[in-house]
């Protein structure tokens, strides 16, 4: 099972803790010991070899105390060492194999707030949702000042500057499915830095999918000039501009005026065309960049020569 960043930290701040405990106890424990044994009684023999004033004690021995102690020591810190920079390189980078099935997210921080937009276009501010058990790749920038993004719970923090992209990771615990976190920016950044803060949402992964299902999904209502829903004679064309996904709906295909396509899988720019099948309405041609969830009402006009045709009726109508 791949560590996550929070697993990394404890695991060194574990590692630091129980070897500090312990040679603080041994530091002590001996420390005691020596106290005890060399007290002074008041007894002292012709044998024992005391030191003048000025002596350097040696520890006895030649001091080979002294230098067993030192090498033992300089051994322990030389390991810590290589273990902890081995660990934090896992932390920089965890290799090609973590990043294949990674969600990528760029964070942009600008005017006091955080802006997020995932890799299929889908746009939110000020609240990230995460899938947990995912590993999550965050790519961040600034668009006006310095900031500095990060989620302490995560252990996360990565730099936004201006123009400048930098890259960081993280994977919520499937333990804490559910949970709010908060977003916070290390960087003091102007006026209102201490109000810059977001909420990282930790939702199970099916729950996550159901929410970008519901974000890829547009709805289109069809009217006429009396703002009544048309149920025949036209024929609506979606075109995706970051994709090739392009289909058509026939007014067949609409509940009372109304249809909602769900077969979303890419956010973006969209051109959307509605042609009449009979002759009856002028065509519609849209625009639209989706960023979320598409609600569209579009209205139909009759062209001018049926139009002209209807008033002409109308006309022969009253004359009879």
């Amino acid at each position: 099972m791949q560590m996550t960043r929070v697993d990394v930290f404890e695991q060194i701040f574990r590692v630091f803790l129980g070897l500090g405990a312990l040679v603080g106890i041994v530091v002590v424990a001996y420390t005691l010991y020596n106290a005890y044994k060399y007290r002074d009684t008041g007894k002292a023999e012709e044998s024992d070899d005391l030191p003048s004033v000025g002596e350097l004690p040696t520890g006895g021995k030649g001091g080979k105390k002294l230098f067993l102690s030192f090498g033992i020591s300089a051994i322990i810190v030389i390991s810590l060492v290589i273990w902890t920079y081995g660990m934090l390189l896992y932390v920089e980078d965890p290799g090609d194999d973590a990043r294949e099935d990674a969600l990528d997210i760029e964070v942009t921080g600008e005017s006091f707030a955080w802006f997020f937009e995932y890799e299929n276009g889908i746009e939110s501010t000020a609240t990230l949702r995460v899938p947990a058990g995912e590993r999550v790749w965050v790519e961040t920038t600034s668009g006006d000042v310095w900031h500095s993004f990060g989620i302490p719970d995560q252990r996360v923090k990565a730099d936004a500057i201006p123009g400048e992209y930098d890259e960081t990771w993280f994977e919520a615990d499937e333990s804490e499915a559910g949970q709010q976190q908060e977003i916070k920016c290390f960087e003091l950044c102007g006026e209102y830095h201490t109000s810059m803060v977001g909420t990282l949402q930790i939702m199970d992964a099916d729950e996550f999918d159901q929410w970008m299902d519901d974000q890829l999904t547009m709805a289109f209502t069809i009217e006429d000039q009396n703002e009544s829903r048309v149920t025949e004679g036209y024929e609506l064309t979606l075109e995706s501009q970051e994709s090739d996904f392009e289909e058509s709906y026939t007014a067949d295909e609409f509940d009372n005026g109304t249809i909602e396509v769900s077969d979303i899988e890419q956010a973006g720019e969209y051109n959307v065309t509605i042609e009449s099948t009979d002759g009856q309405f002028e065509p519609v041609e849209d625009q639209f960049d989706m960023t979320g969830p598409v609600d569209e009402t579009y209205t139909l006009e009759m062209n001018a020569t049926e139009s002209t045709a209807n008033e002409s009726e109308t006309n022969d109508g009253g004359s009879a």
